[in-house]
């Protein structure tokens, strides 16, 4: 009797358990999940597991989308030769051709078409999906994971861009008509949802509706294609003037640019070299960098750039270290400048005052408390003039390592040497050697009567020393332009720097001869205690004569004190060449140029090179990955080893990766539509407001971080702003015109006695909202182009202004997700006719 009372107490425990059992793939007509019996989880655990797994997957998705855009990106680089007439000067005229390459997509068509479905890709697909999954069925998911990511898009992300620009800096949009077109139709669109939801058919979707939303994308295509090329404009201009117009889209900075040297990539050439210390794999890298600066980028570059940086993987552009960082910047500033007179003048002219520092750098012990830089002038020592100086970080941080100063330096008349005093901090803890920059710039007034020499930038290292040091030549040669006026030398002062130190130096004829292609002899080079880098600067006599290359040798003869030692370069080479003789110098470098631009691409070349990519933190770039890269890397390790498989980009023209990859976004974003299903089921929330706030965030992110880079970085406000407009116009037209077309013909096939029902309720008044709110949101970025209180222009501009332009926007989303979220769960009444 009591083992039938245990065995019926069983069964009815059995049965509270599965009457409590709640969210299944049954109740909730998911796909795939729950793969197992979850009865016995706690509804804890399981809200926990199926947050974790949305987040996982959504990262899955952003690693996929990586490849998935790289695949884009080499589709619409697809280049084409045409014939252009030019001369060696690049002057167009009509007796010579040359062959050259030009894009075949157009930017604008590529963005609204190739790119947008990259990025709008897991909506698009989830919308489909959930259409074919439900036997043609209308979901709730699928559309309001459209609307609710449009909505995020135009007010979350613009808001972001507008408060992501620097106080004061104002960013506008260059091609007005193509973003006035793009808004149009991304306010129509919904618009039009809300006509054939709730006026023409209402609560169902004919074939017609679902054509003509699905035939609206090429009408979006084509209209933003004809505002982009003006073509009504256009046709008013001459010939002469149209070609000028269609070869300015020409790109400047391809091979044959480069090989004919362009001028203005010479004269970064120039500044750039003109610095002693910079070796020729370091120019390339800058001149590398430089080209890939100018590039035309679109919004799949951004988008790749910040998923990367999302998942820990290979960056597309690598890190320079500090001094080439500063170089880049600003080359003039931080270069000692070899180019024709310079230098002569900086010595020779008493109009002005030259001011720099004695040494370009200096090391001073952690327990010397402070360190002295030396500042001379020279030139016109008459007049009282002041010059302004700044500390800047390096591996050494202000605050912990020393403390910052930023402050004015005065020269009296005819005083000639300062000293700028930088207090040092001991911490009693051991680190290594450290760095940070002390910058001297011109002050407001002096401009016209001081000039910043080339020493404008020292570097004061920190270290726990108090040898003399040992000295040495800082390369075993070097090459200067026979026009540079003088080659500066750099002397290096390593293992210490205790003390005063003097150099004896002496110049040896070799094909160069002194007197005749240089001023030499001999000469001391004296370091001040602390000093570590200084120069030795010989006169370079240019004859205006075509010659050969030609040498002279720089070695060291003595050294005091009897403490300090030679390193192992005591003597140097100097190669003289003329100005014919550097380009191919320039030659040379440009060569190397290419080698660091393949370092660049986006896609890889091969399947190793994936999966190397893929199984290294930074892509294999340890150096410069930080602890964030490493744990990201851990985290999305799975998903980039398994989407290494995925052919490379480069593979038949982008194609093959393109079809395959979208492939897999589809499975997976099947699965976190069953996710986001099973999750807001869990937490009480109705599937509209998961679809618009999480799954929308979720799937939006990305293109967050991306239109936030490009906002930054662009010059204009085109590739972060303009891609908005146009991909929420390409989501209604794709995302619910293929699917609800397919559905429309399906059941019209079956004759099912109401069409294509489509509950127009919740779904017609998040439509409305946002439409209302996005009107506003256009409105004022409009406000903000042609105000000038705004700054006249759509991004940045006075920072209490673009603070609340911003934070405005974010309350125009929160709004829409109040009242939509506030119609799903019928506190009021959705919108009807």
């Amino acid at each position: 009797m009591t083992s039938n009372l245990t065995f019926l107490k069983s069964i009815s425990d059995l049965a509270s358990i599965k009457q409590s059992y709640k969210c299944t793939k049954l109740s909730e007509n998911t796909l795939f999940l729950p793969l197992i019996n979850e009865s016995e989880w706690s509804n804890g655990i399981r809200i926990l597991f199926y947050s974790m797994a949305l987040l996982w997957c959504f990262m899955g998705v952003a690693i996929a989308a990586d490849l998935f855009m790289c695949a884009i990106e080499i589709i619409t680089s697809k280049t084409k030769k045409i014939r252009v007439a030019t001369d060696e000067d690049d002057n167009i005229v009509s007796s010579e051709y040359e062959e050259v390459e030009i894009r075949v997509w157009n930017g604008t068509v590529a963005n609204l078409t190739l790119m947008a479905l990259g990025t709008s890709a897991p909506e698009i697909l989830l919308s489909i999906i959930e259409i074919v999954g439900s036997n043609f069925k209308a979901g709730e998911l699928g559309p309001g994971t459209i609307v609710g990511s449009a909505a995020f898009n135009l007010f979350v992300i613009t808001a972001v861009c507008v408060m992501a620009i620097g106080n004061g800096e104002v960013k506008r949009i260059s091609s007005l008509g193509v973003f006035l077109t793009t808004s149009f139709f991304a306010i129509f669109a919904y618009i039009w949802l809300f006509i054939i939801l709730s006026v023409t058919s209402p609560n169902e979707v004919e074939v017609w509706e679902a054509a003509l939303t699905f035939l609206f994308f090429p009408v979006l295509v084509i209209s933003a294609y004809i505002a982009d090329k003006d073509l009504c404009s256009s046709m008013l201009l001459s010939k002469s003037r149209k070609q000028e117009v269609e070869l300015g889209n020409l790109d400047l900075l391809n091979e044959r640019i480069l090989k004919k040297h362009h001028p203005d990539l010479i004269e970064y050439m120039k500044e750039i070299t003109a610095n002693s210390r910079i070796t020729e794999d370091e120019a390339a890298k800058l001149i590398a960098m430089k080209i890939d600066a100018n590039k035309n980028k679109n919004y799949g570059y951004y988008r790749v750039a910040s998923l990367r940086n999302i998942g820990g993987g290979r960056k597309p552009l690598p890190k320079l270290n500090e001094k080439l960082q500063l170089i880049l910047v600003d080359p003039k500033e931080n270069c000692s400048e070899l180019g024709p007179g310079k230098l002569s003048s900086a010595t020779s002219a008493n109009e002005k005052a030259y001011i720099e520092f004695t040494a370009s750098a200096v090391s001073v012990m952690e327990n010397c408390k402070s360190v002295q830089l030396g500042v001379e002038r020279s030139g016109n020592i008459e007049l009282q003039v002041q010059v302004g100086y700044e500390t800047i970080n390096g591996t050494a941080e202000a605050g912990s390592d020393y403390i910052s100063k930023k402050d004015v330096l005065i020269f009296e008349s005819n005083e000639t040497h300062k000293h700028i005093e930088v207090t040092i901090i001991d911490d009693n803890e051991w680190e290594p050697d450290e760095t940070f920059f002390v910058k001297l710039y011109p002050t407001q007034g002096n401009e016209e009567n001081v000039v910043i020499g080339h020493h404008s930038i020292t570097e004061v290292t920190i270290i726990n020393d108090d040898d003399p040091g040992t000295v040495s030549f800082e390369k075993p040669s070097y090459i200067v332009k026979e026009s540079c006026g003088k080659a500066e030398l750099a002397v290096d002062r390593v293992n210490g720097a205790d003390g005063k130190l003097e150099v004896l130096w002496k110049t040896k004829d070799q094909s160069a001869l002194h007197g005749k292609d240089f001023i030499g002899g001999q000469g001391s080079l004296i370091f001040e205690h602390g000093e570590t880098c200084k120069s030795i600067n010989i006169e370079i006599v240019d004859d205006h004569m075509f010659e050969k290359d030609e040498t002279f040798v720089v070695e060291f003869t003595e050294i005091k004190p009897a403490g300090a030692k030679f390193g192992r370069l005591k003597r140097t080479v100097v190669t003289i060449v003329s100005d014919d003789e550097y380009k191919n110098m320039f030659n040379r470098v440009v060569n190397l140029a290419h080698i660091n631009l393949d370092k660049f691409e986006l896609g890889a070349e091969s399947w190793g090179q994936q999966f190397r990519e893929a199984m290294n933190v930074n892509g294999g770039d340890v150096d410069n990955a930080s602890v964030v890269d490493y744990i990201m890397h851990f985290i999305t390790f799975f998903w980039k080893v398994l989407f290494a498989f995925v052919p490379p980009c480069k593979w038949y023209g982008g194609w093959l990766s393109f079809f395959i990859v979208l492939i897999l976004i589809g499975i997976l974003t099947a699965i976190i539509g069953d996710l986001a299903t099973l999750f807001g089921c869990l937490v009480g929330l109705q599937k509209e407001v998961t679809a618009i706030t999480f799954v929308a965030m979720g799937t939006s992110l990305p293109d967050l971080f991306a239109s936030r880079t490009a906002a930054q970085v662009e010059k204009f406000a085109d590739a972060s702003v303009v891609n908005i407009t146009g991909s929420n116009g390409v989501n209604v037209f794709l995302g619910l015109g293929i699917p609800w077309l397919m559905a429309a013909i399906f059941h019209s096939i079956k004759k099912t006695p109401r069409g294509f029902v489509t509950p127009a309720g919740t779904l017609a008044t998040s439509v409305v909202t946002y439409t209302v709110c996005s009107l506003v949101c256009i409105v004022l970025l409009i406000l903000r182009r042609y105000l000038k209180v705004f700054g006249k222009g759509e991004l940045g501009g006075n920072k209490t202004l673009k603070y609340f332009s911003g934070v405005f926007m974010i309350s125009l989303w929160l709004l829409y997700v109040l009242v939509s979220s506030l119609v799903a769960y019928k506190h009021i009444s959705p919108i009807s006719f």
